[in-house]
């Protein structure tokens, strides 16, 4: 049966579940799934998407044996590809899948999967830029650095035609803090590594440079963001636009921070910028 907006009792009673699991009531949700996933089942509301959808909620619970969350979020990726292939709820149980196979340090499982919300798929932006970002950490976490530099790009790139703007924000400084490393005027730019990507075999130990035009512009797209409030007693992401303005002698940004230096908390960051 494919995915529908047709209201039913079912559905009903599957947005009553996901109201107990917004306001924390764990108890009343799970006792609530094991009936839902029951009529799920029944001939009188059989609903192949919706017991997909009850099924992977209850592997996120913990409702099964945990030797079988895996074999379970796979059997909500495979019906769900089915039922309603590169949809949202596709895309989410794929994202969920990776997950549970990165707690389970399982690193090559984990971008397979990632694999499958490619940029040529048509899964939603929002859901493919989640993916990439994922995707980046991964590879990062493993010292491969060229393709980590690439998803991370790829990732505030679709993250900036949407309104998930603290993702946009994450993906961004993700980026620069990689970028900052190895930085070179004759590098080539992301939108070639993106363009011009080749398929490996396996990840490996790779470095890269980055293009200072391109670190201009992700600098260019978040300072308004970060600047609105400079308060906090750890702020990294205001020390990489320090770093950024230090690297490439582009100065206004480190001025700004000098001029509402009063509003600084980090003693870090203070003790650069008055150095």
């Amino acid at each position: 049966m494919s995915e529908s907006t047709d209201f039913s009792p079912l559905v009903g009673d599957f947005m009553v579940f996901q109201r107990l699991l917004k306001e924390g009531d764990t108890s009343s949700a799970l006792s609530l799934s094991e009936e839902l996933l029951a009529r799920s089942r029944s001939m009188s509301e059989r609903n192949h998407h919706y017991e997909a959808r009850i099924r992977m909620e209850r592997a996120l619970m913990g409702a099964i044996s945990e030797n079988e969350i895996g074999n379970e979020l796979r059997w909500c990726v495979d019906r769900l590809n089915a039922t309603s292939p590169q949809s949202a709820l596709h895309g989410i149980a794929l994202l969920n899948l990776a997950s549970w196979h990165l707690n389970n340090n399982e690193f090559m499982m984990a971008l397979a999967t990632h694999s499958e919300i490619s940029p040529k798929s048509n899964f939603p932006n929002e859901l493919m830029a989640l993916s990439r970002l994922e995707t980046s950490r991964i590879l990062a976490s493993m010292e491969d650095y060229e393709p980590a530099m690439r998803h991370a790009w790829i990732a505030r790139s679709e993250f900036s035609k949407s309104s998930m703007t603290p993702e946009f924000l994450v993906s961004n400084l993700e980026w620069l803090n990689m970028a900052l490393d190895n930085v070179d005027k004759n590098a080539l730019n992301m939108d070639y590594h993106v363009e011009n990507a080749k398929p490996r075999e396996k990840p490996g130990v790779s470095t890269i440079s980055a293009n200072p035009e391109d670190i201009q512009v992700v600098v260019e797209d978040i300072v308004e963001i970060l600047f609105q409030d400079l308060s906090g007693s750890e702020r990294n992401d205001i020390g990489l636009i320090i770093d950024a303005s230090d690297i490439l002698g582009i100065k206004k940004w480190k001025n700004i921070l000098i001029e509402r230096i009063h509003e600084i908390q980090d003693k870090k960051i203070l003790e650069v910028l008055q150095s």
